[in-house]
């Protein structure tokens, strides 16, 4: 596919059905050149050609294009340290089938054996699966070869070239990346960034990520370490974290953190949201505690990229429901007096949206 046509094909796709000739405005190309390229696409199956209206600008008719979604289906992939979770969607990322499997090890050979599993059983349904991506925690790097996961403490790997083994096991491309890269590379396209050019995306719960995107570009960083915000500090008087800084976000925010902040035998972090919720006292101090941390760390995101929306998620979002009046006085007051309101969009979790992060991976991979 041209570098034009995946662009012509990227305007629909993450605008929905538009007219070949705002189409060609977009691109700044003729409308022959425009006609030209969209019948490939949709020779190729992947756009039809819908209803002819006028344009307001120009009162000519002009035909609609929108996607054929269902022309390719692209298979997600997150990996836990014990668990794989797998959802098939189709081209405009709207998940069609889901599976979550244990694993039988961490062995990289027996995981990747399972991910081949999974893609053989799916190809069967879906013969049009096009491509794998693979969503993970930790660091992951893209040499010519393929992509490379140098550290995932989850799993226990280090410098495992996940890419090149699961393209050799399943015989279609794989695109792997960090699982919070993936989750926000996916909502700038499928979610709640859709037309928006500059994002933030941070997530809470066992851990702490945030993705960026900027220009339109999900931003990697010189050495693909953008967002690592974790151990930014929000209270000099807090506890320690396992790494000794005192008050930092992880010391305060991550389910661990709010578990033992709790200090009650026994108690994990859905104890501690539940007794909250029935309205322990201590248990809503932690939260204010952890809420308060999350603000700090909203604002200091907001003040330094100024991004159009800030996306909360995560296993961990109840901090949100639970801590939510001390997140939004700790963004009020840490926000500069000259900063736009910050537009949080707080959304819902479960796993399966790790990999359907994975499956926008791949449709990104196929497409950009």
């Amino acid at each position: 596919m041209s570098p034009a046509s995946r662009a012509a094909l990227l305007e629909v796709l993450i605008h929905g059905e538009l007219p070949r000739a705002e189409i060609a405005r977009r691109l700044h190309l003729s409308r022959a050149s425009l006609t030209r390229i969209t019948r490939g696409l949709v020779e190729a199956g992947v756009l039809a050609e819908g209803q002819t209206r006028l344009m307001a600008q120009t009162g000519r008719p002009s035909e609609m294009l929108h996607l054929r979604a269902d022309a390719r289906h692209f298979l997600g992939i997150k990996l836990t340290g014990d668990a794989l979770y797998a959802v098939v969607t189709d081209l405009a990322a709207a998940a069609v089938a889901s599976v979550e499997r244990p694993l039988p090890s961490r062995e990289v050979a027996d995981v990747v054996a399972e991910i081949a599993d999974v893609a053989r059983g799916f190809a069967e349904t879906y013969p049009t699966l096009t491509s794998v991506g693979i969503a993970i925690a930790g660091r992951v790097s893209q040499p010519a070869g393929g992509a490379l996961v140098e550290h995932s403490a989850f799993l226990d790997w280090t410098d495992v070239p996940l890419g090149a083994l699961v393209r050799d096991a399943t015989g279609l491309p794989c695109a792997v990346e960090n699982d919070v890269q993936a989750l926000t590379a996916t909502e700038h396209w499928f979610g709640a960034g859709a037309g928006i050019d500059d994002m933030a995306l941070i997530t809470v719960g066992v851990g702490i990520g945030c993705g960026l995107v900027v220009n339109g570009r999900p931003l990697d960083g010189a050495h693909s370490r953008s967002g690592l915000i974790s151990h930014f500090i929000v209270d000099e008087d807090g506890p320690p974290c396992g790494l000794g800084h005192r008050g930092c976000a992880s010391s305060m925010l991550v389910s661990g953190a709010i578990a033992e902040a709790y200090d009650r035998p026994g108690v994990d972090y859905a104890g501690v949201v539940k007794a909250a919720r029935a309205g322990d006292a201590r248990a809503l101090d932690v939260f204010a505690d952890a809420g308060r941390a999350l603000g700090m760390l909203i604002a200091t995101v907001a003040s330094l990229v100024d991004p159009q929306k800030i996306v909360l998620t995560g296993d961990g979002i109840p901090v949100v429901e639970l801590g939510g009046d001390a997140m939004h006085r700790a963004i009020a007051d840490r926000v500069d007096k000259d900063a736009v309101e910050v537009d949080l969009d707080v959304r819902t979790w479960d796993f399966s949206e790790w990999a359907r992060a994975g499956a926008g991976l791949a449709i990104r991979a196929l497409l950009a």
